[in-house]
C-alpha cells in the first residue's frame, strides 16, 4: 500500500462526486510534469488523501490503474490551458468527519516531508502551486492518518481488500457513446458500427480479422475463442476511424486481452513480448507465459506499429 496526496482546489466538487482523479499527460509545453507522471504508478489499493480550501478533507482509495482519457466535459472552464489529452483514475472517495489544516500539524509533520517533491512548503505549512499528485512518505502519512483518528484503519482494513472496479472510466466510455449516438452528423449505419466496436462487434472485428488470423501469443484461431481488442483504447481514438481500423486491434484469447488491456504486457513493432514488472513471474507462468524467455509474436505492419506506440506510451505499465 503506498499514500499519495493530491491537490484539488480547482477540480475537489468533479472528482470527489465522479469517484476519480484526473491530470493532463503533459504540461501545456508538452514536457512531462512529476506531478502528472504520478498518476501512472497509483496501484489498487492505494490510498490517496484529499487537500483543498487549505484543508486534508477526503480519504480516497485506488479502484484502478490509471487510463488514458480526455478532459472531463464537467469541468467546463476549469483548467482551459491544460491539455485535453489525460489520465484517470477510479478512487472511492470517504469524506473527513473532521477536516483538517495540515498547516496546523507543520512542527510535526516536518522531518517527514520528502526531500524532493513536497506537497506542503517545509516552513510554513501552505500548500504548493503546481503540486497535483504527490507520494507521502509512510511516516508523514502515519502523522496525518493519527489527526484523522477513527476512519483512518477502517479505511486502511478497506483498501487492504479492494478489488478492482473501472466504473469511472466505463462512465467515461459511456459518455462517449452518447455523444455518436445523438450525432446528426453520423449516419445510422455508422452509429451502430462504432458502438459495436466499443465491444470488439461489428465492422472493427470483421476489419480485424481481414488483418489478424489469430491470437498471436496463444495460436488460438477459432473466432468463438478470441476477443477483438483494440490497440489504442477506444475511448482514446482521435477519430470514427481510428475505431473501426482493423489495423487498431489484435484477436487474442480473454486472458490475453484482459493483460493486454490493462496494460500488463504489451509488444514491440518487431513483436518481441514486453512483460509489465505489476504482474508476477510466477503469476504469467500459470497463464502460459514465461517471462524469462524472450517471445517474439512476429513483426507486426507500420500501420499496427503506429498504435502500438500508443499502447506503449499510454497503457502498458
Amino acid at each position: 500500500m503506498t499514500y499519495w496526496w493530491v491537490n484539488q482546489n480547482q477540480t475537489a466538487e468533479h472528482e470527489i462526486l465522479g469517484g476519480y482523479l484526473w491530470s493532463p499527460k503533459y504540461k501545456k509545453d508538452g514536457r512531462n510534469n512529476y506531478f502528472y507522471n504520478t498518476m501512472r504508478q497509483i496501484q489498487v489499493g492505494d490510498i490517496v488523501f484529499s487537500y483543498y480550501s487549505t484543508r486534508i478533507q477526503h480519504l480516497g482509495i485506488a479502484t484502478a490503474v490509471a487510463a488514458s482519457c480526455p478532459k472531463p466535459d464537467e469541468f467546463g472552464s476549469t483548467g482551459e490551458s491544460w491539455n485535453i489529452d489525460g489520465w484517470i483514475v477510479p478512487v472511492k472517495w470517504t469524506k473527513i468527519p473532521n477536516p483538517f489544516r495540515p498547516k496546523e500539524l507543520i512542527n510535526e509533520l516536518r522531518p517527514h516531508l520528502p526531500g524532493r517533491y513536497s506537497p506542503i512548503q517545509k516552513d510554513t505549512g501552505d500548500g504548493l502551486q503546481g503540486v497535483y499528485l504527490t507520494l507521502v512518505p509512510d511516516s508523514m502519512a502515519d502523522v496525518l492518518m493519527r489527526q484523522i483518528g477513527d476512519l483512518a484503519p477502517q479505511v486502511k482494513e478497506a483498501a487492504a481488500g479492494q478489488v478492482e472496479d473501472d466504473g469511472p472510466i466505463q462512465r467515461v466510455d459511456d459518455a462517449i457513446e452518447k455523444i455518436i449516438r445523438i450525432s446528426t452528423s453520423i449516419d445510422s449505419t455508422e452509429k451502430e458500427a462504432l458502438v459495436k466496436a466499443r465491444k470488439g462487434q461489428g465492422r472493427f472485428r470483421k476489419n480485424l480479422e481481414s488483418i489478424e488470423p489469430g491470437c498471436r501469443i496463444t495460436g488460438v484461431t477459432d473466432s468463438k475463442l478470441l476477443k477483438a481488442s483494440h490497440i489504442k483504447p477506444w475511448r482514446s481514438c482521435a477519430s470514427n476511424e481510428e475505431r473501426l481500423d482493423g489495423y487498431n486491434g489484435l484477436l487474442l484469447t480473454p486472458t490475453i486481452d484482459h493483460l493486454f488491456d490493462r496494460g500488463l504486457i504489451g509488444f514491440n513493432d518487431n513483436g518481441d513480448l514486453l512483460v509489465s514488472a505489476r504482474i508476477a513471474a510466477d503469476q504469467l507462468m500459470r497463464l502460459g507465459i514465461d517471462s524469462g524467455q524472450l517471445l517474439n509474436v512476429g513483426r507486426f505492419s507500420k500501420k499496427q506499429a503506429d498504435y502500438l506506440a500508443y499502447h506503449r506510451a499510454n497503457v502498458f505499465l
